[in-house]
């Protein structure tokens, strides 16, 4: 079976970059069994609301979906199982410090196909407050309403 070179995104998370400040991004392979790997070239992948657990000094991937295969049979897996990401033990160990010292969350942001194998990206996120949501928005607003003002008495002035 040919591998195939380049990269081919299968699902992203953009609701983690509304909901969490990046802090730094990490990417990892992924152990799956069956037909989750057909599964997911068929695009058959939710990450909304997943995150990474660190546990006896192995990473796992908690609450992602990936819908079992149609044409798979009997021995089709729980769509919800924690999966084994496939991280160098040093730097699951900073990971896992960090994640201590500094009250940070590990969120998979990023599912593709690279050479052939699956791989995610996940990130190190501090969460948002939903006050800083709100001063962000009025911010903007603000910006908005100076740059029509402004566009508004350029058009005025020709």
């Amino acid at each position: 079976m040919p591998i195939h070179k380049g990269i081919k995104i299968i699902a992203e998370n953009r609701k983690a970059f509304h909901d969490y400040f990046i802090e730094d991004k990490y990417e990892c392979g992924i152990c799956l069994s069956g037909t989750e790997v057909k599964s997911l070239r068929a695009g058959k992948v939710n990450m909304k609301d997943s995150y990474v657990t660190i546990k006896e000094g192995e990473a796992f991937l908690v609450g992602v979906h990936i819908s079992p295969y149609e044409m798979g049979n009997r021995f089709n897996l729980d769509p919800e199982r924690s999966r084994k990401l496939l991280l160098h033990k040093k730097e699951i160990i900073r990971l896992f410090s960090t994640i201590k010292q500094d009250g940070l969350t590990l969120v998979p942001t990023k599912c593709y196909f690279k050479d052939g194998r699956v791989e995610f990206v996940i990130v190190l996120a501090r969460g948002r407050k939903n006050y800083v949501e709100r001063d962000t928005e009025a911010k903007k607003q603000a910006q908005r309403d100076i740059d029509r003002a402004m566009k508004g008495n350029l058009k005025g002035n020709r």
